[in-house]
């Protein structure tokens, strides 16, 4: 039996410079992307035991939109706003029953590297994007890696 990690990357955000990093804000742009990623994930059917979302607000506004389309409600989870890691991700699948899955809303470099330790696989993590991940005991698998645009033509 294998548990599923699914990653979102919180959609495109204010520049650096606007406001500090925990308050940035999306973009018009990032907001649309939000909510293109819950509706992507509805339409291929995926359901989750669990939403959890870094506390900053670009990925908690992320996870809030993408919500709207999976009927689930985000927990904010101050694990998510850095330094996240396998040890973190297994953590949060502790409460999950078997073959399960949950989705996180997060950041990069840490989502990259989470998919990297677990998979081996070197991704290219875009704002807004998705990573899918099957693990069975230490092994990880990547099973699904979703651009913005590959979102769009799935949400419709």
């Amino acid at each position: 039996m294998a548990n599923q990690l699914w990653l979102l990357r919180h959609g495109e955000a204010e520049p650096h410079d606007a406001r500090s990093d925990a308050e940035r804000r999306l973009t018009p742009r990032g907001e649309d992307q939000s909510r293109t990623a819950g509706k992507a994930l509805a339409a291929l059917q995926l359901t989750f035991q669990a939403l959890y979302t870094s506390p900053k607000v670009r990925a908690r506004d992320t996870a809030l939109l993408a919500s709207e389309a999976l009927g689930d409600e985000p927990i904010v989870t101050p694990v998510l706003a850095e330094d996240f890691d396998v040890a973190d991700a297994r953590d949060l699948l502790l409460g999950v029953e078997p073959d399960g899955r949950i989705l996180v809303v997060g950041h990069n470099p840490d989502f990259a590297q989470v998919v990297f330790d677990l998979t081996g696989a070197t991704v290219d993590f875009k704002k807004g994007g998705i990573a899918g991940v099957r693990l069975d005991g230490t092994r990880g698998e990547l099973i699904a890696l979703l651009r913005p645009r590959e979102l769009d033509a799935i949400a419709g």
